[in-house]
Protein backbone atom coordinates (compact mmCIF):
# COMPACT_ATOMS: atom_id res chain seq x y z
CA UNK A 1 0.00 0.00 0.00
CA UNK A 2 1.48 3.27 -0.99
CA UNK A 3 2.57 5.75 1.59
CA UNK A 4 1.77 9.90 1.27
CA UNK A 5 2.20 12.18 3.46
CA UNK A 6 0.52 15.68 3.56
CA UNK A 7 1.78 18.87 5.01
CA UNK A 8 -0.98 21.25 5.69
CA UNK A 9 -0.20 25.33 6.57
CA UNK A 10 -2.62 27.82 7.21
CA UNK A 11 -1.41 31.24 8.78
CA UNK A 12 -3.22 34.58 9.47
CA UNK A 13 -1.60 37.91 9.92
CA UNK A 14 -3.03 41.02 11.59
CA UNK A 15 -1.75 44.39 11.56
CA UNK A 16 -1.29 44.06 15.87
CA UNK A 17 -1.86 41.59 18.24
CA UNK A 18 -5.58 40.63 18.11
CA UNK A 19 -7.56 38.16 20.75
CA UNK A 20 -8.83 34.49 19.34
CA UNK A 21 -11.80 32.48 19.91
CA UNK A 22 -12.55 28.88 19.68
CA UNK A 23 -11.01 27.44 16.44
CA UNK A 24 -12.29 24.35 14.71
CA UNK A 25 -10.32 21.97 12.71
CA UNK A 26 -10.74 19.15 10.38
CA UNK A 27 -7.39 17.94 9.37
CA UNK A 28 -7.35 14.35 10.85
CA UNK A 29 -7.57 11.82 7.81
CA UNK A 30 -10.23 9.08 7.97
CA UNK A 31 -9.30 5.89 8.32
CA UNK A 32 -11.17 2.87 6.60
CA UNK A 33 -9.67 -0.13 4.36
CA UNK A 34 -8.40 2.30 1.84
CA UNK A 35 -7.07 4.83 4.16
CA UNK A 36 -4.81 3.87 7.13
CA UNK A 37 -3.21 6.84 9.53
CA UNK A 38 0.15 5.82 10.16
CA UNK A 39 1.35 9.20 12.06
CA UNK A 40 -0.07 12.81 12.63
CA UNK A 41 1.66 15.77 14.41
CA UNK A 42 -0.45 19.62 15.27
CA UNK A 43 1.75 22.62 15.77
CA UNK A 44 0.26 25.22 16.94
CA UNK A 45 1.51 29.24 17.00
CA UNK A 46 0.83 30.61 19.66
CA UNK A 47 0.32 27.90 21.71
CA UNK A 48 -3.25 27.31 22.79
CA UNK A 49 -4.30 26.66 26.01
CA UNK A 50 -6.44 23.93 25.79
CA UNK A 51 -6.71 21.62 22.78
CA UNK A 52 -9.50 18.77 22.24
CA UNK A 53 -10.79 16.09 19.95
CA UNK A 54 -14.24 15.22 19.14
CA UNK A 55 -16.79 13.72 16.59
CA UNK A 56 -19.47 15.84 15.06
CA UNK A 57 -22.47 13.98 13.97
CA UNK A 58 -20.80 12.11 10.73
CA UNK A 59 -18.32 10.69 12.95
CA UNK A 60 -15.79 12.90 11.64
CA UNK A 61 -12.23 14.32 13.72
CA UNK A 62 -12.36 17.79 14.88
CA UNK A 63 -9.49 19.56 16.93
CA UNK A 64 -10.99 22.33 19.03
CA UNK A 65 -8.15 24.61 20.23
CA UNK A 66 -8.61 27.72 22.93
CA UNK A 67 -6.01 30.60 23.05
CA UNK A 68 -5.26 32.73 26.24
CA UNK A 69 -3.33 35.09 24.97
CA UNK A 70 -3.41 38.11 21.82
CA UNK A 71 -0.93 37.55 19.06
CA UNK A 72 -0.24 39.44 15.63
CA UNK A 73 -0.31 35.86 13.60
CA UNK A 74 -1.95 33.04 13.80
CA UNK A 75 -0.44 30.04 12.24
CA UNK A 76 -1.81 26.04 12.19
CA UNK A 77 0.49 23.39 10.78
CA UNK A 78 -0.38 19.43 10.46
CA UNK A 79 1.57 17.05 9.04
CA UNK A 80 0.00 13.84 8.06
CA UNK A 81 1.75 9.97 7.25
CA UNK A 82 -0.11 7.15 5.96
CA UNK A 83 -0.97 4.29 3.50
CA UNK A 84 -3.59 5.18 0.78
CA UNK A 85 -4.71 1.75 -1.62
CA UNK A 86 -5.74 3.53 -4.40
CA UNK A 87 -8.39 2.18 -6.55
CA UNK A 88 -9.21 2.61 -10.73
CA UNK A 89 -12.69 2.93 -11.92
CA UNK A 90 -14.49 1.13 -9.85
CA UNK A 91 -16.92 -2.11 -10.89
CA UNK A 92 -19.61 -1.14 -10.14
CA UNK A 93 -20.39 -4.25 -8.03
CA UNK A 94 -24.30 -2.92 -7.21
CA UNK A 95 -27.45 -5.14 -6.61
CA UNK A 96 -29.06 -6.59 -9.97
CA UNK A 97 -32.08 -3.76 -9.37
CA UNK A 98 -29.57 -0.98 -8.85
CA UNK A 99 -27.40 -1.80 -12.11
CA UNK A 100 -29.94 0.64 -14.38
CA UNK A 101 -31.70 4.02 -13.58
CA UNK A 102 -34.57 4.54 -12.26
CA UNK A 103 -34.03 2.32 -9.23
CA UNK A 104 -35.33 2.40 -6.01
CA UNK A 105 -33.62 2.03 -2.67
CA UNK A 106 -34.28 -0.52 -0.73
CA UNK A 107 -37.13 0.03 2.41
CA UNK A 108 -34.06 -0.67 5.53
CA UNK A 109 -31.72 1.73 3.90
CA UNK A 110 -34.10 4.77 2.94
CA UNK A 111 -34.80 5.76 6.56
CA UNK A 112 -30.63 6.08 6.54
CA UNK A 113 -30.32 7.68 3.46
CA UNK A 114 -33.28 10.26 2.98
CA UNK A 115 -31.41 13.35 4.18
CA UNK A 116 -28.75 12.49 1.84
CA UNK A 117 -31.30 12.56 -1.16
CA UNK A 118 -33.24 15.52 -0.05
CA UNK A 119 -32.30 18.36 -2.14
CA UNK A 120 -30.71 21.40 -0.05
CA UNK A 121 -30.44 24.58 -2.31
CA UNK A 122 -33.27 26.49 -4.05
CA UNK A 123 -33.58 25.57 -7.67
CA UNK A 124 -36.91 27.75 -8.62
CA UNK A 125 -36.30 27.43 -12.71
CA UNK A 126 -35.42 23.43 -11.89
CA UNK A 127 -32.13 24.54 -13.48
CA UNK A 128 -30.13 21.89 -12.47
CA UNK A 129 -32.88 19.31 -12.75
CA UNK A 130 -33.50 20.30 -16.51
CA UNK A 131 -29.04 19.58 -17.04
CA UNK A 132 -28.75 16.69 -15.44
CA UNK A 133 -31.47 14.53 -17.27
CA UNK A 134 -29.67 15.22 -20.83
CA UNK A 135 -27.70 12.02 -19.28
CA UNK A 136 -30.69 9.99 -19.46
CA UNK A 137 -31.45 7.71 -22.19
CA UNK A 138 -34.62 8.84 -23.78
CA UNK A 139 -35.36 5.66 -25.20
CA UNK A 140 -35.17 3.15 -22.10
CA UNK A 141 -33.30 2.32 -18.66
CA UNK A 142 -29.75 3.96 -18.34
CA UNK A 143 -27.11 2.29 -16.75
CA UNK A 144 -25.87 3.84 -13.63
CA UNK A 145 -22.51 3.22 -13.76
CA UNK A 146 -22.31 5.35 -16.83
CA UNK A 147 -24.72 7.88 -15.90
CA UNK A 148 -22.75 8.81 -13.13
CA UNK A 149 -18.94 8.31 -15.12
CA UNK A 150 -20.87 10.80 -17.53
CA UNK A 151 -21.96 13.74 -15.02
CA UNK A 152 -18.63 13.28 -14.05
CA UNK A 153 -17.25 14.25 -17.13
CA UNK A 154 -19.16 16.36 -18.03
CA UNK A 155 -18.87 18.97 -14.96
CA UNK A 156 -14.78 18.42 -15.61
CA UNK A 157 -14.75 19.06 -19.76
CA UNK A 158 -17.58 21.55 -19.38
CA UNK A 159 -17.06 23.79 -16.65
CA UNK A 160 -14.15 26.07 -15.58
CA UNK A 161 -11.85 25.34 -12.68
CA UNK A 162 -11.16 29.18 -10.76
CA UNK A 163 -9.55 28.97 -7.47
CA UNK A 164 -11.33 31.09 -4.84
CA UNK A 165 -10.01 31.49 -1.52
CA UNK A 166 -13.03 33.24 -0.05
CA UNK A 167 -14.95 30.99 2.28
CA UNK A 168 -18.23 29.61 1.21
CA UNK A 169 -19.72 27.80 -1.83
CA UNK A 170 -21.90 28.97 -4.61
CA UNK A 171 -25.43 27.52 -4.87
CA UNK A 172 -25.11 24.90 -7.79
CA UNK A 173 -27.64 27.44 -10.11
CA UNK A 174 -24.57 29.75 -9.79
CA UNK A 175 -22.23 27.00 -11.05
CA UNK A 176 -24.56 26.25 -13.78
CA UNK A 177 -25.24 29.37 -15.34
CA UNK A 178 -21.41 30.67 -14.80
CA UNK A 179 -19.62 27.47 -16.24
CA UNK A 180 -17.15 28.12 -13.97
CA UNK A 181 -15.62 26.98 -9.85
CA UNK A 182 -13.62 25.59 -7.63
CA UNK A 183 -13.85 21.74 -6.86
CA UNK A 184 -16.00 22.77 -3.94
CA UNK A 185 -18.54 24.68 -6.35
CA UNK A 186 -18.05 21.66 -8.85
CA UNK A 187 -19.12 18.88 -6.20
CA UNK A 188 -21.74 20.25 -4.45
CA UNK A 189 -22.84 20.51 -8.46
CA UNK A 190 -22.61 17.06 -8.78
CA UNK A 191 -24.42 16.23 -5.81
CA UNK A 192 -27.76 18.42 -6.48
CA UNK A 193 -27.63 17.13 -10.31
CA UNK A 194 -28.16 13.36 -8.58
CA UNK A 195 -30.12 14.35 -5.64
CA UNK A 196 -32.52 15.69 -8.25
CA UNK A 197 -32.48 12.34 -10.02
CA UNK A 198 -33.31 10.20 -6.49
CA UNK A 199 -29.78 9.25 -5.74
CA UNK A 200 -28.44 9.82 -2.41
CA UNK A 201 -25.45 11.94 -2.46
CA UNK A 202 -22.75 13.70 0.05
CA UNK A 203 -19.49 15.65 0.44
CA UNK A 204 -15.91 14.80 1.51
CA UNK A 205 -13.39 17.44 2.25
CA UNK A 206 -9.79 16.40 1.91
CA UNK A 207 -6.68 16.33 0.17
CA UNK A 208 -5.32 15.88 -3.84
CA UNK A 209 -2.58 14.25 -4.84
CA UNK A 210 -1.20 15.15 -7.34
CA UNK A 211 1.03 13.03 -9.27
CA UNK A 212 4.65 14.16 -11.09
CA UNK A 213 2.76 13.83 -14.22
CA UNK A 214 0.42 17.04 -13.41
CA UNK A 215 -2.67 16.71 -15.18
CA UNK A 216 -4.84 17.55 -11.59
CA UNK A 217 -6.84 20.70 -10.55
CA UNK A 218 -7.11 21.67 -7.28
CA UNK A 219 -3.54 20.85 -6.08
CA UNK A 220 -1.86 23.21 -3.34
CA UNK A 221 -4.87 23.53 -1.18
CA UNK A 222 -7.51 21.33 0.92
CA UNK A 223 -9.80 19.38 -2.25
CA UNK A 224 -13.57 18.36 -2.25
CA UNK A 225 -15.69 16.19 -4.10
CA UNK A 226 -18.70 13.91 -3.24
CA UNK A 227 -19.82 10.09 -3.11
CA UNK A 228 -22.95 8.66 -4.41
CA UNK A 229 -24.42 5.87 -2.45
CA UNK A 230 -25.05 2.53 -4.57
CA UNK A 231 -26.76 -0.11 -3.52
CA UNK A 232 -24.00 -3.53 -3.34
CA UNK A 233 -21.03 -0.73 -3.99
CA UNK A 234 -21.52 1.14 -1.45
CA UNK A 235 -20.67 5.26 -1.32
CA UNK A 236 -18.36 5.36 -4.34
CA UNK A 237 -16.11 8.14 -4.67
CA UNK A 238 -16.56 10.80 -7.77
CA UNK A 239 -14.11 14.16 -8.72
CA UNK A 240 -16.15 15.95 -11.24
CA UNK A 241 -12.89 18.67 -11.01
CA UNK A 242 -10.46 15.94 -12.26
CA UNK A 243 -13.28 13.47 -13.49
CA UNK A 244 -11.58 10.90 -10.86
CA UNK A 245 -14.25 7.58 -10.40
CA UNK A 246 -12.91 5.81 -7.27
CA UNK A 247 -10.42 7.09 -4.35
CA UNK A 248 -6.83 7.37 -6.70
CA UNK A 249 -5.03 10.37 -5.21
CA UNK A 250 -8.18 11.43 -2.87
CA UNK A 251 -7.65 11.41 0.55
CA UNK A 252 -10.33 11.80 2.89
CA UNK A 253 -10.58 13.90 6.00
CA UNK A 254 -14.70 14.80 6.34
CA UNK A 255 -17.32 12.98 4.63
CA UNK A 256 -21.08 15.45 5.34
CA UNK A 257 -24.48 16.26 4.02
CA UNK A 258 -23.83 19.65 3.50
CA UNK A 259 -20.47 21.44 2.48
CA UNK A 260 -20.92 24.17 5.51
CA UNK A 261 -20.03 20.75 7.61
CA UNK A 262 -16.72 20.38 6.65
CA UNK A 263 -14.95 23.74 7.04
CA UNK A 264 -11.24 22.60 7.29
CA UNK A 265 -10.46 25.56 9.84
CA UNK A 266 -12.85 27.93 11.66
CA UNK A 267 -12.86 30.25 14.35
CA UNK A 268 -12.89 33.86 15.42
CA UNK A 269 -10.95 36.73 16.35
CA UNK A 270 -11.48 40.11 18.62
CA UNK A 271 -10.42 43.39 16.74
CA UNK A 272 -11.09 45.57 14.06
CA UNK A 273 -11.42 44.82 10.32
CA UNK A 274 -8.82 46.93 9.40
CA UNK A 275 -6.22 44.44 11.49
CA UNK A 276 -6.78 41.39 9.38
CA UNK A 277 -4.06 41.42 6.75
CA UNK A 278 -5.06 38.14 5.17
CA UNK A 279 -4.11 34.54 5.17
CA UNK A 280 -2.06 31.82 3.50
CA UNK A 281 -2.81 28.13 2.92
CA UNK A 282 -0.15 25.81 1.90
CA UNK A 283 -0.76 22.36 1.20
CA UNK A 284 1.98 19.65 0.16
CA UNK A 285 0.80 16.18 -0.77
CA UNK A 286 3.85 13.36 -1.55
CA UNK A 287 4.23 9.93 -2.28
CA UNK A 288 7.02 8.62 -0.09
CA UNK A 289 6.96 5.23 -1.14
CA UNK A 290 5.47 1.58 -1.64
CA UNK A 291 5.81 -1.59 1.07
CA UNK A 292 4.47 -2.46 4.44
CA UNK A 293 4.99 -0.23 7.55
CA UNK A 294 5.48 -0.66 11.50
CA UNK A 295 3.08 -0.12 13.09
CA UNK A 296 3.33 3.56 15.08
CA UNK A 297 1.85 5.46 17.79
CA UNK A 298 -0.92 8.33 16.73
CA UNK A 299 1.45 11.47 17.70
CA UNK A 300 -0.78 14.98 18.61
CA UNK A 301 0.38 17.86 20.09
CA UNK A 302 0.43 21.84 20.38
Amino acid sequence: MPELTVRHVTTYEYARPVGFGEHRLMVRPLESYDQRLIDMTIDIDPLPVDLRWTHDAFGNCVAIARFGKDASRLRFESNVRLQHLPQNTPEFRMEDYARYYPFTYGAEEMPDLARSIERAYFDPHHEVSRWVRQFLDRDGETATGELLMTITHAIRESFTYIPRHESGTQDPATTLRSGRGTCRDFALLMMEAVRALGLAARFVSGYLYVPTSGGRRGGGNTHAWCQVYLPGAGWVEFDPTNGIIGNRDLIRVAVVRDPRQAVPLHGTWIGTEADSLGMTVEVDVQEVGPGALEEQPLLLHA
